[in-house]
């Protein structure tokens, strides 16, 4: 496999920089530009880990850092700001690779970061959005509020939820998800948590489960083609 390439771009309006990743397979058919976590940046484990798998598929990705992780705060960036990243990322991934079709989202808060951006103002080139474990809720305290933006989005939405997830009660998800309608489709993962471990005694390993994950990705990005 070939090594992700190291890019740097303005993060909007503020004119500071971040970094990222592009890993463009030859075979790629369309391009995910994915959004890290809150608590970890492009190079954690999960997203390198996805990254290089989804190329296997034919998926390309283009993962980046909100500045605030460029700078090494803990404290995550204000949504204006990570909105103005996204958009930025996007602009990135179709200036780098030109015809390719589009797909954004990411892991739990970058994966929100991107909705919400799309629901202020549709994302250039972007045919569908992608959600890892969205965060529904904060743990122990469920609620719908967070993805009440969904509703303004015109564009197809994959949603990849593990059934232990405690950041998305199933009970509020499941009908969130119905009423956004044929735009709307729910993976949900057997037995695993928002980082989509599962139990050993499930008989599965996270490879398996990256299996199951990176399939569901490349099933629904090749109906948007």
């Amino acid at each position: 496999m070939t090594a992700a390439a190291e890019l740097s771009f303005a993060a909007g309006p503020s004119g500071s920089r971040v970094s990222g990743l592009l890993l463009r397979p030859d075979s790629a058919r369309v391009l995910y530009v994915l959004a890290h976590g809150a608590g970890a940046g492009m190079g954690h484990r999960f997203l390198e880990t996805i990254a290089r798998a989804l190329a296997e598929r034919g998926i390309g990705t283009l993962r980046y850092q909100f500045p605030y992780m460029e700078r090494r705060a803990s404290r995550p960036d204000p949504p204006a700001v990570a909105a103005a990243t996204v958009r930025a990322a996007v602009a990135e991934a179709a200036r780098v690779a030109p015809g390719l079709p589009l797909v954004a989202g990411g892991k739990s808060f970058g994966g929100r970061m991107t909705s919400m951006a799309q629901a202020e103002e549709p994302l250039p080139g972007v045919r569908g959005l992608v959600f890892f474990g969205f965060p529904l809720h904060p743990p122990g305290r469920p609620g719908d509020s967070r993805a009440e933006h969904l509703a303004q989005l015109q564009i197809p939405m994959l949603f990849l939820q593990g059934t232990r997830d405690d950041f998305a009660d199933l009970k509020l998800l499941k009908p969130l998800v119905q009423r956004l309608g044929q735009r709307a489709t729910l993976h949900l993962v057997e037995g695993g948590d928002h980082s989509f471990h599962v139990l050993k005694r499930s008989g599965r390993t996270d490879a398996d489960v990256l299996e199951e994950l990176t399939a569901a990705v490349e099933e629904w990005a090749t109906r948007l083609l």
